[in-house]
């Protein structure tokens, strides 16, 4: 019986990562993505001296399963048309389609970003909201995008989990968890609060250049000796 009692306390604390670990993965993370380009929707954030939280939502789902080249390219074509949620309704489908045409799904995108251009309009004042629980409101709007407006639109605290922070923090060790939904929620109790809004642009860049969804390059890995490598059955 104390034999298990141990090796329980044992599993416990190898299944555990405490705050000094984690700060320094991020960091590694970081250095490692100190001279990259910034994202899509980062650069247009960037490129205003206001916050504008209505270019990051829009630009956030013109980025859904679309390159960040496409995705600027395409943003950048339909803010030429209309930055404000009224100029944005007042839009046709067709020409917001023409305007963000290659993106992915952008026929979809387009009627989105229409229908909720018209509720912001007439249901918030032409404000976008920034909570995150009005955000979800919208029809297309997932916790993703949700909090990528709140974090870089209004600078408020939010945790952007998309398949890249789910894959790598499970990876780690860090959490255990299914979906992105669950990963974000673990998160919010456990992560210190100052990593939340960095968070997502660093693994995004990590799960694209190094931490793959598939044969990961572990020997090129900064983070490889705090990595428990959970579910990682090839690497290079």
């Amino acid at each position: 019986m104390l034999n298990d009692f141990i090796n329980l306390e044992n599993l416990l604390t190898f299944n555990s990562m405490d705050e000094k670990t984690i700060g320094r993965i991020i960091r590694k993370m970081q250095k490692c993505r100190r001279n990259s380009p910034p994202t899509a929707v980062e650069s247009f954030v960037q490129l205003n001296r206001k916050k504008n939280p209505f270019k990051v939502l829009v630009s956030t789902i013109i980025s859904l399963r679309t390159k960040d080249e496409v995705t600027y390219e395409s943003a950048k074509s339909l803010f030429k048309l209309a930055t404000t949620p009224q100029r944005m309704s007042s839009l046709t489908i067709r020409e917001i389609q023409k305007a963000i045409y290659p993106c992915g799904f952008y026929k979809n995108k387009s009627k989105v970003i229409r229908n909720l251009s018209k509720k912001i309009e007439i249901e918030h004042n032409g404000i976008t909201p920034d909570s995150i629980d009005e955000l979800l409101k919208f029809n297309g709007v997932g916790r993703k995008t949700a909090n990528l407006v709140v974090t870089l639109g209004y600078d408020k605290p939010g945790i952007c989990v998309d398949t890249h922070v789910h894959r790598i923090f499970n990876r780690i060790g860090y959490v255990e968890t299914k979906t992105p939904d669950e990963t974000e929620f673990a998160l919010r109790k456990k992560l210190p609060k100052k990593y939340w809004k960095p968070i997502n642009s660093l693994l995004v860049f990590y799960g694209q250049k190094i931490c793959k969804p598939i044969s990961p390059y572990c020997t090129k890995c900064e983070i490889k000796k705090d990595c428990k490598r959970n579910g990682v059955k090839t690497n290079r």
